[in-house]
């Protein structure tokens, strides 16, 4: 059977770019979002266990992210967690409740989310890049085992090629389409 599946490549190369557009969609625009916890871990009963594990997150208000602590003894933990986080947001804890008001974005804190926006999409680039090389390997294992002719390993390649181009493309865009929302230009 050829080692080279093509399928495969494009779902693994799919893959790469929706790990991107969800890595994205955490990044903070100055509107809540439930998104903007997602990456959130909370250190409870021995194990890291992500936000909505332990709590109800919702967006009462443009401006403000609310977090339902489901377990009295868990509302510190969690507090901790979403402070060191990274997100620049700090909880008013109100019992078993938390609110979170989004700051306005200063423009230095928008041009850091702009930089981490461009760091997902390199790391995306590198994915589709390692499924490239893989495809790439792939063929020429065929070909050495005599599954495939010259002919069509250059055949494949070429598609190879074309898939990689237009998902660095889709990364790309959807990139820039982040950073000049994180900009507001």
């Amino acid at each position: 059977m050829p080692a080279f599946n093509k399928s495969d490549l494009e779902r693994r190369m799919h893959g790469a770019v929706e790990a991107l557009k969800h890595d994205l969609q955490g990044l903070r625009t100055g509107r809540a979002s439930t998104t903007l916890l997602e990456p959130v871990h909370v250190d409870v009963y021995g194990a890291s266990m992500p936000l909505n594990q332990v709590a109800t997150v919702s967006a009462p208000e443009p401006r403000m992210l609310s977090v339902q602590v489901w377990d009295k003894s868990n509302v510190g933990p969690v507090d901790k967690a979403i402070r060191s986080a990274g997100l620049g947001l700090n909880p008013i804890v109100d019992g078993q409740m938390l609110r979170l008001p989004i700051p306005d974005l200063t423009e230095e804190r928008r041009k850091e989310l702009a930089k981490l926006a461009s760091q997902y999409a390199e790391k995306a680039r590198i994915a589709a890049r390692n499924v490239r090389r893989d495809g790439m390997d792939a063929l020429k294992t065929d070909e050495k085992k005599h599954e495939i002719s010259e002919d069509e390993r250059k055949r494949h390649e070429t598609e190879v090629q074309k898939m990689t181009d237009s998902t660095i493309a889709e990364i790309d865009s959807a990139t820039h389409a982040k950073e000049k929302e994180i900009l507001g230009k």
